[in-house]
């Protein structure tokens, strides 16, 4: 379902009416281990909380991503030309891409997120800041399936996809992902894309679960939006967040673990959960860089710059389609 915003939102359909949507989540629910899909924790309070754990001491990548824009901003926006229809991949609050407007200086700023009324209010306070710039907004999954509207320009299209969110994607899913991005490059696109680095455990560990908690409540906020969804009735008190990085398979894990047993009913189903059962909310995938390199050219384009922090935690990198150019590192 998409949701054309301009300067003014227009809200999607209640989801609960959506099959798709249900299907999903009762494949999810009924799976041998139960699962919902990451994209299900950005309801509209969901993304606030999202808001808020990029505030926190632990949550280093939204930090340290802004410091490497912060301090390459200007090389970055060399590379990447102006004039582009930059393409913000879930957007949320805008403010990553509008950081860089005076940088980028875009033709056409499209904003796409999940939650379709999260960011009408983004978009609405954006464009009195911003009237120079056209602007349209896309209440969107592109988890699955990707095709831009006509009223998206054609010409020199920059998808913008920070914060490590291609992490939620396994390996084999994020090449899916970045084919369907490269279907809809032309000849002239390009992405510019913040992929979250392999490191030590304890640090990943305390980003996706920290002291404050909130985390926690974004995870667990999941259920309350599934209540509402597809009509179930999860009790959240039940219910405790677990969040850690999985060495053996490269990436942190989020779960729900059941703290007693019960029964959970939702419209066409239900079912039953012993303590200790889990749900699978979020995989986050850490990459190493010449292996993000290597996803990328699979895909269809050609990293010309990477970008890094001293540390080495974190990359930004922009990748032409059909680039010739060689990598470069730039510290």
């Amino acid at each position: 379902m998409i949701t054309l915003m301009h300067t003014s939102c227009t809200q999607d359909p209640p989801r609960a009416a959506n099959a798709h949507v249900a299907d999903e989540l009762h494949a999810g629910l009924d799976a041998p281990d139960a699962w919902i899909s990451p994209k299900f924790l950005y309801d509209a309070l969901g993304s606030r909380l999202f808001e808020a754990i990029c505030e926190l001491p632990e949550y280093y990548p939204t930090r340290t991503e802004a410091a490497i824009f912060a301090r390459h901003g200007a090389e970055i926006a060399r590379v990447a030309g102006s004039g582009t229809t930059l393409v913000d991949l879930g957007a949320g609050n805008c403010a990553k891409a509008a950081s860089l407007f005076p940088l980028l200086a875009p033709s056409q700023y499209v904003a796409i997120d999940i939650s379709a009324e999260f960011l009408g209010d983004a978009l609405l306070r954006l464009r009195q800041r911003f009237p120079q710039i056209a602007m349209e907004g896309l209440g969107m999954d592109f988890s699955t399936r990707f095709e831009l509207p006509p009223q998206v320009r054609a010409e020199r299209r920059l998808f913008f996809y920070p914060g490590s969110s291609l992490g939620n994607f396994t390996p084999e899913e994020a090449q899916g992902f970045l084919r369907r991005l490269r279907g809809q490059c032309g000849d002239d696109g390009a992405v510019l894309i913040g992929i979250d680095l392999v490191k030590d455990k304890a640090t990943l560990d305390a980003a996706y679960d920290d002291a404050l908690g909130v985390t926690a409540a974004f995870n667990l906020n999941a259920l309350r939006h599934v209540n509402h969804l597809i009509g179930a009735d999860f009790d959240v008190k039940a219910w405790r967040h677990h969040g850690f990085y999985n060495e053996a398979r490269g990436r942190v894990e989020m779960h729900l673990e059941a703290t007693r047993n019960q029964q959970v009913h939702w419209t066409g189903g239900g079912r039953h959960f012993a303590a200790g059962d889990r749900i699978h909310t979020e995989n986050s995938y850490k990459y190493h860089q010449a292996d993000a390199i290597a996803l990328l050219e699979r895909s269809g384009f050609e990293a010309t710059h990477v970008w890094t922090d001293p540390q080495r935690w974190f990359a930004v990198i922009h990748a032409q389609a059909h680039a010739r150019t060689q990598a470069k590192v730039v510290h």
